[in-house]
């Protein structure tokens, strides 16, 4: 059973940081592409960031790019999300995400287990 633990949320202003954590338990981490969403009240589900198992490539989505870094802890099994510069319209609720440990683009992938999530508020 692959299931995924996510923390680090909370309310924070405009500007400040936040590191958000994955912690993985039923398989190994190594074996797994990651992925980051985060789903806004009354919108879709966006993804935000990935890493994938094979060449350890990420991809991040123009709206995050230069502000959120994506790494992984194989050893520990947990998948982090490094938040900087945070933005109001950064406010969700953020998931991770496994998919298959293919030879493709993360952001290409489907995505089949998924986390709880963990809610992030940018907010003055």
């Amino acid at each position: 059973q692959l299931q995924f633990v996510e923390s680090g949320g909370g309310l924070v202003q405009p500007g400040g940081s936040l590191r958000l954590s994955c912690v993985a338990s039923g398989f190994t981490l190594d074996d797994a592409t990651i992925g980051w969403f985060r789903q806004a009240p009354g919108k879709e589900d966006e993804g935000v960031s990935c890493i994938s198992s094979s060449d350890g490539k990420t991809y991040y989505a123009d709206s995050v790019k230069g502000r959120f870094t994506i790494s992984r802890d194989n050893a520990k099994k947990t998948v982090y999300l490094q938040m900087n510069s945070l933005k109001p319209e950064d406010t969700a609720n953020y998931y991770c995400a496994a998919a298959p440990p293919l030879p493709t683009p993360c952001f290409q992938l489907t995505y089949e287990y998924w986390g709880q999530g963990t809610q992030v508020t940018v907010s003055s």
